[in-house]
């Protein structure tokens, strides 16, 4: 009888185990929470020294800095500030090139007409959309172009390179038409190119008619935009070799052509590596420079400015005395942990990119990080794999929104693991 008793109870107990251990088996399946979400007041001084790393390229694609539906929303504790000498200046703006935030920016929104300056967007457009060692035959409508001009004869055979050295150095207006034509078809279908190109940069106040910025009513952009657009085309190893050229000798079917660059900061400017140079009469001078020191870059801009050359060394000479890039995220960081029932230890959640922000020199910039997770995350989970994103926020505005990868895999455990896990257990009680 007593023996008949234990049976049954032991019968009511394995069944009770087996629906238990159904129950966790199902549960393995999600990670429901991530604890310790990284909340990083100001990076540890050793990093705030580590400088920012370049894009990169692959094949000849250059990847932007920023593909958005807006422009990045400028930190309210910087607060720009206007030099004397940028008063010479319509408009004028320089800029920290990895997270677009503004140091120094007088009128740098309003809407412009910025001459050869354009020929920083065609040369990003075309180096995107074509080899520099392809060849191509001078088109018709290219001969003859008015302005600044490498006098292409008809029939002429060159490369995209020698031909984005002619646009660059020399600014030649016919250089522009005939790698517009090359590249889109036409001068209207490039057009076409470029502000697509400037739509996934997010920019709204910025619009083509021309490759080579000939006057135009509807041909404009700003200041703060045209910089973005060098900070872009910069991520480029080929533009920054041709920028930085001073001279350079382009050899065609029938001749050779050498050329200097306009630019007279690459002489006169520590640390200048171009980018463009522009003037007609209604936009006046302009000038789109950027230098390095240091292994940090600025990036600027100044619009209808007749010293554009003294302006421009003083903004940086300013900004690089002022400011340093800090070390907000790295890749591969570690943000959070994202725990899941009979899970140990959790799953490390990963910066998928890195975060890089300007600070005034002697200050710390105090950051909090967010993290939302793609639901629940359901095993099996891969190492690398995307399971969220992480919104960085400092001076009151979002600075970032990076994925969020896994650094670890997680697979779901049997049934059976379960099951015997738990009757050995209970086996060992009492």
């Amino acid at each position: 009888m007593i023996a008949c008793c234990k049976n049954r109870a032991w019968a009511v107990i394995r069944r009770l185990l087996a629906l238990v251990s159904a129950v966790l088996f199902i549960l393995s399946f999600t990670v429901v929470r991530a604890e310790s979400t990284a909340a990083p007041d100001a990076a540890p001084p050793e990093k705030q020294q580590q400088k920012h790393a370049r894009g990169e390229q692959s094949g000849y694609h250059v990847d932007a800095p920023f593909v958005s539906a807006g422009l990045p929303e400028q930190r309210a504790d910087l607060r720009p500030e206007v030099l004397d000498c940028m008063k010479s200046a319509r408009s004028a703006v320089l800029i920290e090139p990895i997270s677009g935030q503004q140091l120094l920016a007088l009128n740098p929104d309003e809407r412009l007409p910025m001459a050869s300056t354009t020929k920083t967007m065609t040369a990003l457009v075309v180096l995107e959309n074509c080899s520099p060692d392809e060849m191509l035959t001078v088109p018709d409508e290219a001969v003859g172009t008015e302005g600044s001009s490498l006098y292409l004869a008809y029939g002429e055979r060159l490369s995209v390179r020698d031909l984005l050295y002619g646009l660059m150095l020399r600014s030649g207006n016919d250089c522009a038409v005939a790698l517009a034509i090359h590249v889109g078809g036409s001068v209207e279908g490039f057009a076409d190119m470029m502000n697509a190109r400037a739509a996934s940069l997010g920019l709204i106040n910025t619009h083509f008619v021309t490759p080579n910025g000939l006057h135009d009513e509807e041909h404009y952009t700003t200041a703060y935009e045209l910089s973005l657009i060098a900070a872009a085309a910069l991520r480029s190893p080929v533009f920054r070799e041709i920028i930085s050229t001073k001279y350079y000798t382009i050899e065609s079917s029938v001749r050779s052509i050498s050329i200097k660059n306009k630019n007279t900061m690459l002489w006169d400017c520590e640390g200048c590596i171009g980018v463009k140079t522009g003037y007609t009469s209604q936009a006046g001078r302009c000038l789109l420079f950027a230098a390095e020191r240091d292994g940090e870059m600025l990036v600027g801009c100044v619009l209808n400015c007749a010293p554009m050359f003294d302006v421009a060394p003083e903004m940086l000479d300013y900004g690089f005395e002022n400011y340093s890039v800090m070390h907000i995220v790295e890749r591969g960081d570690e943000l959070a942990r994202a725990s899941a029932p009979c899970l140990s230890g959790g799953i490390p959640l990963l910066a998928g990119e890195s975060v890089y922000q300007p600070v005034l020199k002697g200050r710390e910039l105090r950051t909090e990080v967010r993290i939302s997770l793609d639901g629940g995350l359901a095993a099996p989970i891969l190492r690398g794999e995307t399971v969220g994103r992480a919104e960085l926020i400092a001076g009151g505005v979002v600075i970032g929104s990076i994925p969020v990868t896994a650094g670890e895999s997680v697979y779901p455990r049997s049934y059976r693991s379960y099951y015997e896990e738990v009757l050995g257990d209970f086996g060992h009680t009492g």
